[in-house]
């Protein structure tokens, strides 16, 4: 089956790559940077344009993918068929140095985003763009699929106070950005002025899912495995700022959580009585083999989306955090820092991009009311993000 859509990569490979030919290239990518045809970003350049690349940089997890958790770091590497060095953008350094830089001419990042602020790849990229910059070297993004599609946002914006490594613009949670469009808002909006090309795709359409492209889904994170966790992770990433487990240790991380302490049957019948839309709450028992709760019973969940268009991750969890602390008070307990690099702020504000909501959940507040008060400026998002649509 012929994929509905190119990927910039796809579409670089037609005739773009032609520009690179005598520049030192640099390319930040992971095992999920591939072509329809499955080859990846690097051997594909490295084909093409032979000899040009000097320097390979990898995300967090690593270019291969294996570290499972935040601020377990990466250290830098080799690579053996092209005799070129990997750099690690998720070690002592996350964001490349001028040593790292002086390699290369040109660096193309290709990265799988999966359209949610707190996920580090946009990070990684806004800090190479700033060095970029700095540095006097161009950089060349190639576009690829937002799956969450790039119609529908949810969520408060971050506040500026609590800009970290998950989350280093006002975007809201479910941003609806390709990671193409975000370099070029976060390039003008931060005036960055870095030498900026972004490598569009063919066929991709605002209103598309992942299902919808037709290309093949490869975990760009080891917690990543399916669409289907990109489509839960806005708001089941919430859990990493307290003691329920979001699923690691599981086969089925985010989509599947809970806690040994939770009632089910409890939970189900308080949540009842809320809108959840577009999903199903299936009472689910697990094990993980490792991250919270290791070899522990959970009683829990497994997070069923039966219309995508309907559900709403943001609002389902924080709807279902809001359930937690009002019947598990003295049991839940929220995550104390560090958190991708902050020492003083609390995970849970970091990941939610607002102080004032975690004591709303705490007091009782409805989730509804909350949701109403981040409309406003929701609609003034939606109206600058589309100065960077590129479809």
């Amino acid at each position: 089956m012929t994929p509905k859509v190119l990927t910039g990569l796809d579409v670089f490979i037609q005739k773009d790559w032609k520009k690179l030919k005598g520049y030192k290239i640099g390319i930040l990518s992971n095992q999920a940077s591939i072509s329809t045809n499955l080859m990846t970003t690097n051997s594909i350049i490295n084909k093409l344009l032979p000899g040009h690349i000097q320097a390979l940089f990898g995300p967090q997890h690593g270019y291969k993918i294996k570290e499972q958790d935040n601020m377990i770091e990466t250290p830098h590497s080799f690579d053996e068929d092209l005799k070129v060095p990997i750099f690690s953008l998720y070690s002592k350094t996350r964001e490349p140095t001028q040593e790292m830089l002086d390699l290369i001419d040109i660096l193309i990042i290709d990265l799988q985003d999966v359209g949610t602020r707190v996920y580090t790849f946009s990070s990684t990229m806004l800090n190479c763009l700033k060095a970029c910059a700095k540095f006097n070297k161009k950089v060349v993004v190639l576009d690829r699929p937002n799956p969450l599609g790039g119609e529908k946002i949810e969520g408060n914006l971050l506040q500026s106070g609590l800009y970290s490594f998950v989350g280093q613009f006002s975007l809201p949670m479910r941003h609806g950005l390709t990671i193409g469009e975000m370099s070029l808002m976060f390039n003008e909006m931060l005036g960055i002025k870095c030498e900026l090309e972004v490598i569009p795709m063919k066929g991709w359409k605002r209103y598309m899912l992942w299902k919808d492209t037709g290309l093949r889904w490869i975990m760009p994170s080891p917690n990543m495995p399916n669409p289907e966790t990109a489509m839960v992770y806005p708001g089941q990433v919430l859990w990493e700022g307290t003691n329920v487990s979001e699923g690691r240790g599981t086969c089925r991380p985010f989509e599947i959580f809970g806690a040994p302490y939770f009632n089910t049957k409890t939970i189900l019948k308080y949540i009842s009585t809320f809108s959840i839309n577009g999903c199903y709450l299936q009472e689910f028992y697990f094990k993980p083999m490792f991250h919270k709760w290791t070899n522990r019973t959970c009683n829990g969940f497994f997070i069923h989306i039966l219309n995508p268009h309907l559900f709403e991750p943001y609002f389902t969890t924080l709807t279902l955090l809001h359930t937690i602390i009002k019947l598990h008070s003295s049991q839940f307990k929220w995550k104390k820092p560090p958190y991708e690099y902050e020492y003083t702020q609390m995970p849970i504000d970091i990941l939610i991009g607002n102080k004032t909501i975690r004591s709303y959940l705490e007091t009782g507040m409805s989730v509804s009311i909350l949701k109403e008060e981040w409309a406003s400026e929701l609609y003034s998002y939606t109206q600058l993000k589309e100065n960077y649509h590129l479809y």
